[in-house]
């Protein structure tokens, strides 16, 4: 399910916001600014038989764009592995730009948006998933990944909204600039 008008879409600030920053080519800084996009991904068997909300998914397209993220894209998907992978492999195709899903990172039997996320991405990043469950004591309880795929950066994140929010926030200062690294555009 696809809502780019949904919490959190379109733009938080004009250019030159928060998450905007000048974007360098071959010959050093051009005049154009670099937008932080972000599609947010709810994986929860509930929220698509309609039978609970999706509060995650609204919270962190929400903080994302106060952030200054333009969120152009939310979707549910059922929770397991092929449904997660596919749903990942759409989203990160042609786009450069942050991937969060929320929801399946824990031990009940249809938690497996871990490991359908790794059947997709090309590179791990282990301490950004590290931090995030550092973030909460209840972290230690979480199996989430975070990685590459293509030029996008993807990261799970648990089904609650305060563990959503507080895994998000653990790592969001460094992403804009992993972001760059990724589209090369900052030296090492």
């Amino acid at each position: 399910m696809s809502d780019p008008g949904g919490p959190g879409a379109g733009p938080a600030t004009g250019p030159g916001g928060p998450g905007a920053g000048p974007a360098t080519g071959p010959g050093g800084p051009t005049s154009r600014t670099v937008r932080l996009q972000a599609k947010v991904c709810t994986v929860s068997d509930g929220v698509v038989a309609g039978t609970r909300e999706d509060r995650s998914g609204a919270v962190v397209a929400e903080r994302l764009g106060a952030e200054g993220y333009e969120v152009i894209e939310r979707r549910v998907v059922e929770d397991g592995i092929a449904s997660v992978a596919a749903a990942i492999t759409e989203l990160a195709d042609g786009f450069a730009g942050l991937i969060v899903t929320t929801g399946g990172t824990g031990f009940g039997p249809r938690d497996l948006t871990p490991e359908g996320t790794a059947q997709v991405l090309d590179r791990m990043a282990p301490g950004l998933a590290e931090a995030m469950r550092l973030a909460n004591p209840l972290g230690r309880l979480s199996r989430a990944g975070a990685g590459t795929l293509a030029s996008s950066i993807v990261l799970n994140l648990p089904g609650s909204t305060k563990g959503a929010l507080e895994c998000l926030e653990a790592v969001l200062d460094v992403l804009p600039h992993a972001l760059a690294l990724l589209r090369g555009e900052s030296p090492h």
